[in-house]
């Protein structure tokens, strides 16, 4: 049984304040899948906020870059500074996969400014290495060996996480969309329930031990469907489902292993 440590459960706290989506996919895995998963979870909020810590841009840049080292120290398999989620963080990320943060940190100084994507590849990009990391990161520390696929999958889930995100984004005077019309929320939906579904076509192909991993997309496709049915729900905040629909869609996937 996984014992978990006061840094543990300061990664399980920070989870559960402050991702309502990850949070109870960690808690409907099995336990012996948590400790990784929390303290994989937590990093990934943390990196997260780092843009946001300060309008100082400099002083943003210097959050982005502390996480950017932390990948760099696991990575080589030296010693790794002492924090509530760097130290557990070590303890569970192979140093391969923790290679994956310097592209996930250089994603999210995005956040920082205020320019647009030069062009819909740059955007893409983007959901890959910031979502698509994440969630090879999690699933490779689980047992999953196709790269390609899981970041295929997390593409599809990264857009609809996206599209939700685009109100807050706007609010904080940043441009998420090249092409906000209802036209282009439209084909970007479209771009990511295709990402789903071919990932889906070779389910065969994924160790089923990385289930947890993929839970995160339990809600994707209804989101996603909702933008190509109604694009106006993503500038209103409306995306998304009741808490009832949430949680049953949640225990389904859960048993019936469907992702």
């Amino acid at each position: 049984m996984t014992t978990f440590d006061d840094d543990l459960i300061a990664c399980a706290d920070l989870v559960q304040k402050g991702d309502p989506d990850r949070f109870p996919t960690v808690m409907a895995s099995p336990v012996s899948t948590r400790a990784a998963l929390f303290a994989i979870y937590a990093f990934n909020l943390e990196l997260a906020r780092a843009p946001w810590a300060s309008t100082e841009a400099m002083i943003a840049e210097m959050r982005v870059q502390w996480w950017r080292d932390v990948g760099a120290e696991i990575a080589s398999g030296g010693p790794v500074r002492r924090h509530f989620v760097a130290t557990p963080l070590a303890r569970v990320l192979r140093p391969d996969l923790a290679v994956h943060i310097d592209a996930m940190a250089e994603a999210r100084r995005w956040d920082i400014y205020r320019d647009p994507f030069e062009d819909e590849a740059a955007l893409a990009d983007h959901i890959d290495k910031t979502t698509g990391s994440l969630m090879w990161m999690a699933a490779a520390t689980l047992g999953a060996r196709d790269e390609t696929l899981v970041r295929r999958f997390a593409y599809g889930v990264g857009v609809a996480n996206w599209l939700r995100a685009i109100p807050k984004l706007v609010a904080e005077k940043r441009v998420p969309l090249l092409d906000g019309t209802p036209e282009g929320v439209r084909a970007l939906a479209q771009d990511g329930l295709a990402a789903l579904k071919e990932a889906r076509a070779n389910r065969g192909a994924m160790a089923a031990s990385s289930l947890p991993a993929l839970l995160p997309g339990w809600q994707a496709d209804k989101i996603l469907q909702q933008a190509v049915a109604a694009p106006q729900r993503v500038a209103d905040g409306t995306l998304g489902t009741s808490e009832f629909r949430r949680r049953t869609s949640l225990i389904y996937r859960v048993s019936t292993g469907r992702w």
